[in-house]
């Protein structure tokens, strides 16, 4: 049973079970992080409060994940959305991601973890977006797992970036315009050296998707948590596994005794 240490804040995070224990584990999983203010409401606290509970919550799974062998694990950090959010919310967000950055970016590295950002960077501060340069470029040989934050993104906008950039090679003529097909496209957008997802797990019991990785998705499968956030643990990720490892998986296609 593998355990890792938490040694800023004591607490030992322990996998009791294994790959071994599911028929199939995903190679990546993405996670819709919802139900930090809700943790906090019930709690009597203050939204801020939920948010850093919930930035807790992402080093477990991280750890968790490693644990069960995945591989690549992506998380909805900051949507394009979550600007119109309050200013002072914004703002304490924008601080946590900072923080986070420079508690995380060695012990990340330490462990053998690749970090990655997908999203639109122009509506960072300098400074944040020195520090994302820094922990890519830290961790760029790191193969052990890879962490992939999306923050200020958007799947639409995700989309559109490609479509922007494949407008531009038939403008130069480096592309024919009946040349564009969706396996250009999907050249052109993020996570793209990358296997798709194979599962997306969104919790807080949520039933959408709320403009994530639109393309990327198509033929992952879905599983919506009960749990806030904050208290997403190991029994909670099994039971995402379990589901996971008895869906079929067809990708569009039929199997051949179901065409008999």
């Amino acid at each position: 049973m593998p355990e890792s240490s938490d040694s800023d804040s004591g607490v030992a995070i322990e996998v009791t079970g294994k790959a071994s224990d599911f028929a199939v584990i995903p190679q990546h999983i993405a996670f819709i992080m919802d139900g930090n203010s809700r943790w906090a409401k019930l709690r009597g606290k203050s939204t801020t409060a939920g948010h850093t509970a919930g930035v807790e919550s992402v080093r477990q799974v991280l750890q968790l994940a490693m644990g069960y062998g995945i591989k690549v694990v992506t998380l909805f950090a900051f949507s394009s959305e979550n600007w119109q959010r309050p200013a002072l919310e914004v703002k304490a967000l924008m601080r946590l991601f900072a923080t986070y950055l420079k508690k995380e970016m060695k012990r990340l590295h330490a462990d053998g973890v690749q970090m990655r950002f997908i999203g639109n960077r122009d509506n960072f501060s300098d400074a944040l977006r020195k520090q994302m340069a820094e922990a890519e470029a830290l961790t760029a040989n790191n193969d052990k797992a890879i962490l992939v934050l999306a923050v200020d993104y958007g799947g639409q906008w995700d989309i559109a970036n490609a479509a922007k950039i494949l407008a531009g090679q038939v403008q130069r003529g480096e592309l024919a315009l009946d040349q564009v097909d969706a396996q250009h496209m999907a050249k052109h957008m993020a996570l793209a050296d990358l296997p798709a997802p194979d599962l997306c797990v969104r919790t807080a019991d949520e039933h959408r998707i709320s403009n994530f990785l639109l393309w990327q998705l198509a033929y992952a499968e879905l599983f919506f948590s009960k749990a806030l956030w904050p208290d997403f643990s190991e029994p909670d990720l099994r039971e995402a596994l379990t589901a996971y490892a008895q869906r079929d998986r067809r990708f569009g296609a039929r199997k051949d005794a179901d065409s008999k």
